[in-house]
């Protein structure tokens, strides 16, 4: 299946291209998402059109991720768990972590939190990885502290 991607999509290409992908990711993922149209004659006609409204939306887009970042990178996260010598009950995964940074006044999903170690499991400093946007990564560092 052929695609219009509207947005730079990691490993699979940059705003405008055409790209193949397979039928199921295209149809239940890519369009229903907003992120690709199928590349039909016009859909390709409509698109070289509205090319400027779809640019100017990935860059609004892009500015907000990087207004994001910067409320982020000088927020303090700490979480608070129950431990017993430092070996948490249970483990703090995306969900959580999205939670506590939500509660800071800085909106964030699961979908956007990085955990490439898994889940935390022991008290102390970790960092976990922050997906905003295509072009916006960075790394944070999570302070767990264990609960009496």
């Amino acid at each position: 299946m052929e695609v219009i991607l509207l947005e730079k999509i990691r490993n699979l290409g940059d705003f405008g291209k055409t790209v193949t992908v397979s039928g199921g990711y295209g149809r239940n993922f890519l369009i229903p998402k907003g992120k690709a149209l199928p590349a039909t004659k016009a859909n390709v006609a409509d698109f070289e059109l509205r090319k400027a409204e779809f640019e100017k939306r990935s860059a609004e887009s892009y500015s907000r991720a990087q207004e994001r970042q910067e409320k982020l990178a000088v927020l303090d996260i700490v979480i608070t768990a129950r431990a017993a010598d430092s070996k948490l009950y249970g483990s703090i995964g995306p969900k959580e972590v999205a939670d506590v940074v939500t509660q800071m006044g800085v909106e964030l999903s699961k979908s956007e939190v990085r955990m490439p170690l898994g889940q935390i499991r022991v008290a102390g400093e970790h960092v976990i990885g922050l997906h905003l946007h295509s072009d916006v990564t960075f790394d944070v560092t999570v302070k767990v502290i264990a609960e009496e």
